[in-house]
């Protein structure tokens, strides 16, 4: 009787990037994949709905941070692995995606075969870290346990830092390109940064998260 199969969700906004995920790893006879999805939202209820053994899933999507769908997922879930699938080393998403409880971590430039072993090890319960990035990443996790390691709004730039504090005075995305002088497209990728470097998902947790950093503390 045959094992069965890795039973794997694809997650990514891009349809082409999900044909090509499916083909390559349809040469997998370990790997079937179940079901696709293309938004964070998708994502959750589709890994309610199959319960995959694995979900590959892109860092950035068009509703929230894969990141958060991540979190959800393992929060409903935990036998479910997730492996986390970006087109650069970022070490803030990285940590993100650890402390939401991703097993792995890969770059889109990995090739086929590499992807179908990082599906695999994480099946089995082991954690993996695309080599280009792991050692930014221990390093900085020494340093959070240590003490070390500076607040989420140091991880900001000081013009994401300005998005924040405009967003946490209910500033809308129009409002606050006409202040900074952007495109309201520029300010939305600003956002779009912000959330994933503080693995938030909404303006109100954006707001909820400055107005903690400026209060008085004892």
């Amino acid at each position: 009787m045959s094992a069965r199969k890795i039973a794997v969700l694809l997650v990514d906004d891009h349809e082409v990037v999900r044909l090509g995920l499916r083909t390559l790893l349809g040469r997998e006879r370990a790997i079937e994949v179940v079901g696709e999805a293309g938004t964070a939202a998708e994502a959750v209820a589709q890994a309610r709905r199959l319960r995959p053994d694995v979900v590959v899933m892109d860092v950035r999507l068009p509703d929230r941070s894969g990141v958060e769908a991540c979190r959800e997922i393992r929060a409903e879930a935990p036998g479910t692995h997730v492996v986390m699938l970006t087109s650069y080393a970022d070490d803030d998403a990285v940590l993100a995606s650890i402390m939401a409880g991703a097993s792995g971590y890969l770059l889109k430039q990995a090739r086929g075969q590499e992807l179908a072993r990082a599906i695999e090890a994480v099946a089995s319960g082991q954690s993996l870290l695309d080599p280009g990035v792991t050692q930014k990443v221990l390093d900085r996790m020494k340093r959070l346990v240590a003490g070390q390691e500076p607040d989420g709004m140091a991880a900001l730039s000081p013009q994401e830092q300005k998005v924040l504090a405009l967003v946490a005075q209910g500033k809308t995305n129009k409002e606050i390109a006409g202040e900074l002088g952007l495109s309201d497209k520029t300010v939305k990728n600003y956002l779009s940064h912000v959330f994933e470097k503080l693995s938030l998902s909404r303006r109100a947790e954006a707001a909820a998260f400055f107005a903690r950093r400026q209060a008085p503390r004892d």
